[in-house]
């Protein structure tokens, strides 16, 4: 007896048609398109997982200049001064502190000036 693919066939464009659930025309209701769809898709989840660190680290030192110049210093005296200062708190951290403890981070950099000889 010849036998078809059709049980695992149907399983698996099933299994396609609901990862591409909510996409716009064909991309989400023709197979040849769902499929092209959804490798582009994986190909961009798995690069912007990657980009999402540098972004955030951009916004972090972003937010530490902002709090830095408010403080009277520059971002990359800042820096310097931390490792002199030996404080040992990384940029998201700082960031944190900048926005929820101000005072906090005043006396970090007050910290940091007198290791600096400001």
């Amino acid at each position: 007896m010849r036998t078809t693919k059709g049980a695992a066939r149907a399983k698996a464009k099933r299994r396609l048609f609901k990862r591409a659930k909510g996409y716009v025309g064909g991309r989400g209701s023709l197979l040849r398109s769902v499929k092209e769809t959804l490798l582009r898709a994986g190909v961009y989840a798995y690069r912007d997982r990657r980009v999402k660190k540098r972004q955030f680290r951009r916004l972090w030192i972003t937010r530490l200049n902002a709090a830095c110049r408010l403080n009277g210093l520059r971002y990359s005296e800042f820096i310097s001064g931390l490792s002199k200062a030996h404080i040992e708190l990384d940029r998201k951290s700082l960031s944190e502190i900048a926005i929820y403890d101000p005072a906090g981070f005043t006396s970090v950099a007050s910290a940091v000036k007198t290791a600096l000889g400001k």
